[in-house]
């Protein structure tokens, strides 16, 4: 891998630092089946993605409100933890705590940026024990607009200081992805949730199956350079 020069690392959560985007599929088939659609896991693979809201908007029409729309998607995301709190810890990213403490302990400044709602943001950060080691949190009920939209790197990087464009994120999804290529930033890929053909045509700086084996390197001229 090529070094990476940064100031500010910015995380995806989903996918990226936990290995949960079954867990989410699984969440919404059984939704979705109580809705009165029968989905495959493969057909919630590729067709449900983005903001839980949006994606109602988008099967049904106007069949629901916008309240109960936010209803269905809170009922969508307690069914998630339910099913995740028994596997989160065995299904942590290989290295991703390590990772994050090194970089901790070498005053990187840090941040998340998830595209799902705080229940699951702080529920996530919290079980694994990095909420002090994060400068700041932005979750979907924080931004107007969704990834690929970049505004929740936008958000993130303002939240812990460092100039957007200074700013390394790690990511597992395609979506992910072109985000931070809107954004101007170099990315790291989580063949998590993808393969690396789906990511073709965008700009990916490298992709890991985990984190094990890279490190941080303070430079005297100032920043960082992530290397392995």
């Amino acid at each position: 891998m090529t070094p990476i020069p940064f100031k500010g690392i910015l995380f995806d959560l989903d996918g990226t630092l936990v290995d949960n985007m079954m867990v989410h599929h699984r969440a919404w088939q059984r939704k979705l089946k109580d809705l009165g659609l029968e989905y495959s896991l493969d057909r919630v693979k590729n067709e449900i993605h983005g903001v839980n809201t949006e994606i109602l908007e988008r099967l049904f029409g106007d069949r629901y409100t916008h309240e109960e729309r936010v209803r269905i998607s809170k009922e969508k995301e307690a069914e998630y933890r339910d099913i995740f709190a028994p596997e989160l810890e065995t299904n942590t990213v290989m290295g991703a705590l390590d990772f994050i403490k090194l970089a901790y302990a070498e005053d990187v400044p840090m941040a998340v940026g998830t595209a799902g709602p705080e229940e699951n943001a702080f529920f996530v950060i919290d079980a694994l024990d990095i909420r002090s080691m994060m400068g700041h949190v932005v979750h979907s009920g924080m931004v107007t607009n969704g990834k690929p939209h970049p505004e929740v790197f936008e958000q993130a990087a303002a939240g812990i200081g460092v100039d957007l464009k200074d700013c390394l994120i790690f990511e597992d999804s395609v979506t992910g992805a072109r985000a931070a290529n809107n954004a101007g930033c170099p990315v790291v890929v989580l063949t998590t949730t993808h393969d690396r053909e789906e990511f073709e045509g965008l700009d990916v700086a490298a992709f890991r199956e985990d984190f094990r084996g890279l490190t941080v390197e303070r430079q005297q001229t100032g920043g960082f350079l992530l290397a392995q």
